[in-house]
């Protein structure tokens, strides 16, 4: 039995191959990410006698050209949780690290792991984009949380309030009206310094361009209050520019965001188990592809336990002696996008309150007994999981045997 250690990096990776009793078979080499150097790799550990595997940690995108390289040409792979690997064999007090300690440790793991070492199994090229698009998605919305902060914050120096005197949903595009209309009235004395009348018309011409309704009403209630605001900073081209390139930054990412949720809804709809996620209450069309590319295929899971545990919402034991631990914390060991996704569900929960849903009555008893909130919306996610796993396997093996 052949262990491979492989301690990977950005663009190469460094090799131990080793056998039992700490005989080394291959002392520690470097090998680049490149198609040829990989295949040389993958013919290389083919050769040697007996059974090998390959152990290397799972280190977001790096691992993955070797992983899979490796995989299609026929070999064992398995990548392992770095955390397991942390502390194994540390019986040094010198702490000593290098990429061929590691990669020897990686090799040594492997041997002592060798029964329970799980396989590699490479992700669907579809689930694969939909996962890297909501990563995409996840992070453009942290950025368009920001953006949209700094214009508000802006505008309070010259249009105090304006942002809340529009309450149209964002479009399909993600334009804004207050946005758009902030690019053209970007100072309170662009709508004061004209009469009532001549403003009225020219947001009648906005509304008509932008393709608004317009409302009487709603052009007096802007004329009032910008005629009411005191606008801190000058009515000067510098301010025109930190009002219009603000809008401008706001709109490119919000036109993004909008492109990224047409992708992940057409990439979701091409898997099997969307009709049955959309039926799930709380998902919809934003948090249901999110949701699926969390979670992937459920089948890739031996049981509900197992996907609540890649979540990181489980509840460990912590139980000693005759001391049996009655505050449990979840682990939050798992997937932080996951948990993520799962709290925004839970929130459409809370917001909406569907009485008839079994998710949002577990919440409700919870919320009764006195828990606090933090403790509630992760126990009704954690029975929401278990719902979505029960549903979603069913639906693919009555899939399968169709």
């Amino acid at each position: 039995m052949n262990s491979v250690g492989i301690d990977v990096s950005k663009g190469k990776s460094m090799i131990a191959v080793m056998r039992p009793f700490g005989e080394v078979v291959c002392s520690p080499f470097e090998v680049p990410h490149t198609s040829s150097e990989l295949s040389a790799l993958a013919k290389r550990l083919k050769s040697l006698d007996g059974e090998t595997r390959v152990v290397m940690e799972a280190t977001g995108n790096y691992h993955l050209p070797i992983a899979v390289a490796l995989h299609e040409a026929g070999i064992y792979v398995s990548v392992v949780n770095a955390m397991l690997v942390h502390d194994y064999g540390n019986n040094s007090l010198r702490r000593a690290k290098t990429d061929k300690k590691d990669a020897i440790k990686l090799a040594n793991y492997g041997l002592d792991r060798w029964l329970t070492l799980p396989e590699f199994s490479p992700e669907a090229e579809i689930r694969m984009q939909l996962k890297t698009c909501c990563r995409q998605y996840q992070q453009y919305s942290k950025v368009q949380t920001m953006l949209n902060n700094n214009l508000i914050s802006l505008l309070d120096t010259v249009f105090p309030g304006v942002n809340r005197l529009f309450s149209s949903p964002a479009r399909a595009d993600g334009s804004e009206k207050w946005v758009d209309f902030v690019e053209t009235f970007w100072h309170c004395e662009c709508v004061s310094g004209l009469s009532q009348k001549v403003f009225e018309k020219k947001y009648q011409k906005w509304c008509h361009k932008h393709g608004y309704h317009f409302s009487e009403a709603k052009a007096l209630e802007i004329y009032t209050a910008a005629c009411g605001a005191i606008g801190v900073m000058p009515k000067t081209e510098t301010t025109h520019l930190l009002i219009t390139q603000a809008v401008s930054q706001l709109r490119a990412t919000s036109t993004a965001l909008a492109e990224l949720k047409k992708e992940m809804l057409r990439l979701a709809e091409s898997l099997p188990e969307y009709p049955v996620v959309q039926k799930m209450y709380g998902t919809g069309p934003t948090l249901g592809p999110q949701l699926m590319a969390e979670i992937g295929d459920a089948r890739r899971f031996h049981s509900k336990k197992a996907l609540v545990a890649f979540a990181g919402i489980d509840a460990p034991p912590n139980d000693s002696g005759q001391i049996a631990g009655n505050h449990k914390a979840m682990s939050k060991i798992g997937s932080s996008a996951l948990r993520r996704t799962l709290f925004l569900i839970m929130g459409v929960y809370l917001q909406n309150a569907p009485v008839d849903e079994p998710v949002y009555q577990f919440m409700d008893r919870k919320r009764a007994e006195g828990k606090p909130y933090r403790v509630y919306m992760m126990a009704s996610a954690n029975k929401f999981l278990r719902i979505y796993y029960a549903t979603v396997k069913a639906y693919l093996d009555a899939l399968e045997t169709a």
